[in-house]
């Protein structure tokens, strides 16, 4: 498979290792740097939602794109979909395995039913906007962390080379999925998010069957019936339906 051209305007730094991406990230926007792609071969601090630590061997993805969004907060929000369908739209054209993949909301992508990848982002205000928005990746492409060190109930941890037999490297998972982003987000902010939510749900796992969401210590389970004009969670409970626009899902 050709890889499309590099994204214009977009750089691209390659560092062997770095505490965490997303950590350099905000160092780069500190000092004006412009949207750029950071790729490192090891993390010494990764780290995933709610602070968990993210298991970064060497041989995995450990990618973050910088960015200078434009719009309100709600709005840049709405890239963490971007970024699922454009991970998933590269890892099934680098495998050759569309069906293989799924998506798990708000932001996983799933490979043969397991947690292959995690997206986190981390924003930094200016006013009502963002002044930066750090988009980091993680994608367990060689090696997955042991099952016994993931939460009770989540899904169990899976690894692209242990599933598929197929070796990709880091480099090249990021020259497919930069110009799969590029071309997601100009969706996004042309058409509005309706044809991202459309994909999405085309691709999401577990539609229609129950599932459990947990936000803080409170827990609600129903049926995951699809997302909203906003991306929040629509789940039809014995009570009626919830819309919710923040939590945990378990399977």
């Amino acid at each position: 498979m050709s890889a499309d051209p590099w994204p214009e305007g977009i750089g691209r730094r390659l560092l062997a290792e770095v505490d965490s991406t997303n950590a350099e990230a905000a160092r780069l926007a500190a000092s004006g740097a412009g949207p750029c792609w950071i790729l490192a071969g090891f993390q010494t601090g990764g780290r995933g939602r709610r602070g968990r630590p993210w298991v970064s061997p060497r041989g995995n993805f450990h990618a973050t794109l910088l960015l200078h969004p434009e719009g309100p907060p709600d709005r840049v929000a709405l890239l963490s979909f971007a970024v699922a369908l454009a991970l998933r739209e590269a890892l099934a054209g680098l495998t050759g395995l569309p069906q293989v993949f799924a998506l798990k909301w708000p932001n996983d992508v799933l490979l043969n039913g397991g947690k292959m990848a995690g997206i986190l982002l981390e924003s930094v205000g200016q006013g009502r906007g963002v002044a930066h928005l750090a988009i980091g990746i993680g994608v367990n492409l060689i090696a997955a962390p042991d099952p016994g060190a993931v939460e009770p109930g989540a899904l169990r941890p899976v690894s692209v080379l242990e599933e598929t037999g197929l070796r990709i490297a880091p480099e090249a998972l990021l020259d497919a999925l930069a110009p799969a982003l590029a071309r997601w987000q100009a969706r996004l902010e042309t058409e509005g998010f309706a044809p991202l939510r459309a994909e999405w749900l085309a691709h999401a796992a577990r539609l229609g069957e129950p599932i459990r969401a947990r936000t803080g210590t409170a827990e609600r389970q129903g049926i995951f019936e699809g997302i909203d004009a906003q991306g929040a969670l629509i789940l039809r409970t014995a009570a009626g339906v919830d819309t919710i626009p923040a939590a945990e899902v378990f399977f």
